[in-house]
């Protein structure tokens, strides 16, 4: 099966997944944690030997989220950051880490959100001048229609992340920026491959030999690299997600959505787009 001649599937997929998302983020919006929000920060006392981990334990009990933030420092002092407690909910817990452990609680205050509205414009605009950065290289080193099909396909996958992140109500936290980052490198050093390939097949590009297939051609060609590297990042990705705890599962969860998207979208999206705009300017025509 020819890959480009069947694109159309390609895209409609994409869309199937892309939309729900967006509905999503416009009905539900997001599941921002406590890094956005603010909540409370507790401090006691250690008087005994204790873990994050048996700590982590009194906090499920307590049906807190899990992204709560635990900290032991060397003061043997217990930090605590989660979602806004009520007063009744901060000495159910108090009295549960005094119970089990022997914590003394020393403090009770409210915070402001870690992550404010200007940090988040910071992020996005680091992300424009990313995709600005990458549009320019890729153009010099390749052409324009790569370089604006490997920003379409990057684009692709941050909102696939986003869209399934409100879908799944996965929780959003300073971490989750740094994700976004990392699927977008991950997705056009993907691309980039394929289209490396493409080039070079174009050099060689036989008589007669239609554009479809010499991009065709080229997929399969790297098609074995493409899938063995995301298999092999995605086996890791898995056992954080099963094994890690549950402080950095969903931003495991985020990362294994782009990472699978960014390997998607370079076989399936970029590819095709940069065929279907040689294709609207004439020039995917067999070689003469």
């Amino acid at each position: 099966m020819n890959l480009i001649k069947v694109r159309m599937w390609w895209y409609i997929l994409s869309l199937l997944v892309i939309v729900p998302g967006l509905i999503s983020l416009g009905v539900r919006h997001m599941n921002y944690g406590i890094d956005f929000t603010g909540g409370s920060l507790l401090q006691y006392n250690i008087s005994q030997p204790v873990t994050v981990a048996g700590i982590r334990g009194v906090l499920d009990a307590q049906k807190l989220p899990g992204d709560s933030q635990i900290q032991i420092t060397s003061g043997n002092t217990v930090t605590i950051r989660t979602s806004s407690l009520t007063q009744d909910e901060s000495n159910s817990l108090s009295a549960a880490l005094q119970k089990d452990f022997g914590l003394t609680l020393s403090s009770d205050n409210k915070v402001d959100a870690v992550v404010s509205s200007e940090l988040v414009r910071n992020a996005g605009l680091a992300l424009l001048i990313a995709f600005a950065g990458m549009l320019i290289y890729i153009a010099w080193r390749f052409e324009f229609w790569f370089a604006l099909a490997a920003i379409i396909a990057i684009f692709h996958d941050i909102l696939v992340t986003i869209g399934l992140a409100s879908i799944l109500w996965l929780q959003i936290d300073s971490a989750s920026l740094a994700a976004i980052l990392t699927i977008a490198a991950y997705s056009v050093h993907d691309t980039i491959v394929i289209f490396d390939r493409i080039r070079e097949n174009v050099k060689i590009r036989k008589k007669g030999e239609p554009l479809d297939e010499l991009i065709h051609h080229s997929i399969m060609q790297t098609l074995a690299r493409s899938l063995n590297t995301v298999a092999a990042v995605l086996i890791c990705l898995l056992a954080l997600i099963l094994f890690g705890g549950a402080t950095i599962r969903d931003f495991m969860i985020m990362l294994l959505i782009g990472v699978t998207s960014g390997c998607y979208s370079s076989i399936f999206n970029a590819s095709p787009l940069w065929f279907d705009f040689k294709r609207l300017r004439g020039e995917a025509a067999a070689s003469r």
